[in-house]
């Protein structure tokens, strides 16, 4: 913690120095950290909510059920569904697949979450359609989703411990 003060301490002398003499690689790291800042802002605390909601609302016999050991080809529709609807990248998509793996979805599906949240959200395909075309959209998801599968059950095997335990 103490580390992690004097570094930020360190980064916000820079920015000033920077700022003193015109330094205008340090002024535009600045706008930079303001404008990701502000974006942070806006985007997490609404995040927090909603997962915190989740945790309360959503049951873990039904994350279980769907996403947990039992589950078969239809979790990754659930996984792909829900990935799909995420807003704010990883910052929301990493605590979403925390409250995921608290309510015992198994590891496989959880990597998968991880992964489709940075490839198939909808605000991105749209965006991809409409500049390279849906037929390049639609080639990307037919390729890229059975390959993120593999991929996922690969690390699950990797890493089988990963899962996490729900508080009482």
């Amino acid at each position: 913690m103490k580390r992690n003060l004097v570094l930020f301490g360190l980064f916000v002398g820079f920015l000033g120095v920077s700022w003193g003499v015109q330094f205008q690689p340090g002024i535009a790291i600045f706008h930079s950290f303001v404008s990701f800042s502000w974006s942070l802002i806006k985007v997490v605390p609404c995040a927090f909510i909603i997962i915190g909601l989740f945790d309360v609302w959503i049951k873990r016999e039904t994350v279980e059920k769907h996403l947990g050991e039992g589950s078969k080809m239809l979790g990754y529709f659930w996984v792909f569904a829900l990935a799909a609807t995420t807003v704010g990248g990883l910052f929301v998509a990493l605590p979403v697949a925390a409250a995921l793996a608290r309510k015992g979805a198994r590891t496989g599906m959880l990597f998968t979450y991880l992964a489709a949240a940075t490839i198939t959200r909808v605000p991105m395909t749209i965006f991809e359609a409409t500049f390279v075309g849906i037929k390049f959209t639609i080639i990307r998801f037919v390729v890229s989703l059975p390959l993120l599968i593999l991929a996922s059950e690969a690390m699950a095997k990797l890493f089988p411990h990963f899962q996490m335990q729900e508080k009482e």
